[in-house]
């Protein structure tokens, strides 16, 4: 026991980390999606491409696929000394196997079979190819988009829990406020882009209005519900205590409506990403929205498909980083509420 605990110190005091023998062990839906992708590999290489397939042929799925098949195996067997992530990898090694297999289904339609058109629904080897050669261009047109982005939410945002506060607080506030989002809210926030454009000198300018205008909104809406949702005996008490207004909404109305703040925000994210794509197409001269307009009016499929891939996977960062965000904040009501 003593010696036990002697090389436990050691250990520690040379900052070397121990593994737990409980927590080796190895899981075989680790090799789903490795057998998938091996699988899709295999194909890849045996089936002839068709000759009616007239594109130049690229070598860029094949790579990809091997290299995702490396970064698979590292994960596996990483997982054996780690138990959160082979539980993790465990739970989403059947999606993972399904994804991959969907692809080998497109790579065989369109690349081996050539069933669909071409020019439309370019192989994944063409979609790949985009990354490669024009990785640089589809980033500078995600920064300038993602500026717009994020400064049209925070606004439209900060603007929509104040309208939301101030109704759901004041019933003066609410008597002259909700009536005019009654009439203007439920318009979609595209549908002001012709007004836009001619009320703001810039594209720029209009954009950074509509997405704002979409996250003021739902941010609106929820946030008055949830206070008006407070308990009345939380403000009464506070009150009693000495609380005035300011404090009772900082202290007690925001913190109670949180979830629904929180709720607006993501319905808002999903509005600012539509009302973005549609204002780029229309008015602006640059942006992701703007270089999907542009490839598609000179009929490059390939880079769309790869600009569209880029933005599902930009809008699935800022959903989970919120989650994260919303998690730490409502730590408080885990338990409470289902997450």
């Amino acid at each position: 026991m003593a010696e036990s605990k002697a090389e436990f110190l050691s250990a520690a005091l040379a900052g070397e980390k121990t593994v737990k023998p409980e927590e080796i062990g190895f899981d075989w839906k680790a090799l789903i999606p490795l057998a998938s992708l091996a699988f899709t590999q295999i194909l890849h290489g045996v089936l002839p491409v068709a000759e009616s397939y007239r594109p130049k042929l690229l070598p860029w799925f094949s790579r990809f696929n091997l290299l995702i098949i490396a970064a698979l195996a590292i994960v596996a067997a990483a997982s054996v000394f780690n138990r959160n992530l082979r539980e993790k990898l465990s739970y989403k090694s059947w999606f993972l196997g399904a994804a991959f297999l969907v692809l080998n289904l497109y790579n065989v339609i369109t690349l081996k079979l050539d069933l669909i058109p071409s020019l439309y629904f370019p192989a994944p080897e063409r979609i790949v190819s985009v990354f490669i050669t024009d990785w640089f261009f589809i980033l500078r047109c995600l920064v300038y988009s993602l500026r717009l982005l994020l400064g049209g939410f925070f606004l439209g945002a900060l603007v929509g829990v104040i309208t939301g506060t101030l109704i759901g607080w004041s019933p003066r506030w609410n008597y002259w406020i909700m009536p005019c989002i009654r009439i203007v809210g439920p318009i979609p926030s595209t549908a002001w882009i012709p007004v836009a454009l001619v009320v703001f000198t810039r594209a720029t300018s209009a954009a950074l209005f509509l997405i704002a205008l979409g996250v003021w909104f739902p941010t609106t809406i929820l946030t008055s519900s949830g206070i008006m949702n407070v308990r009345k005996s939380y403000f009464e008490v506070s009150s009693t205590l000495g609380a005035g207004s300011l404090r009772n909404i900082l202290s007690i109305a925001l913190p109670g409506a949180a979830p629904n703040i929180f709720a607006g925000l993501f319905n808002g994210t999903s509005s600012s990403f539509l009302t973005l794509m549609a204002a780029e197409m229309i008015g602006c001269k640059f942006g992701i929205g703007w270089y999907i307009n542009w490839q598609r009016e000179t009929m490059a499929y390939s880079q769309v498909y790869a600009a569209l891939i880029v933005i599902a996977l930009t809008f699935s960062l800022l959903i989970n980083i919120q989650f994260k965000v919303r998690n730490r904040v409502l730590a408080w009501q885990k338990g409470t509420i289902r997450w």
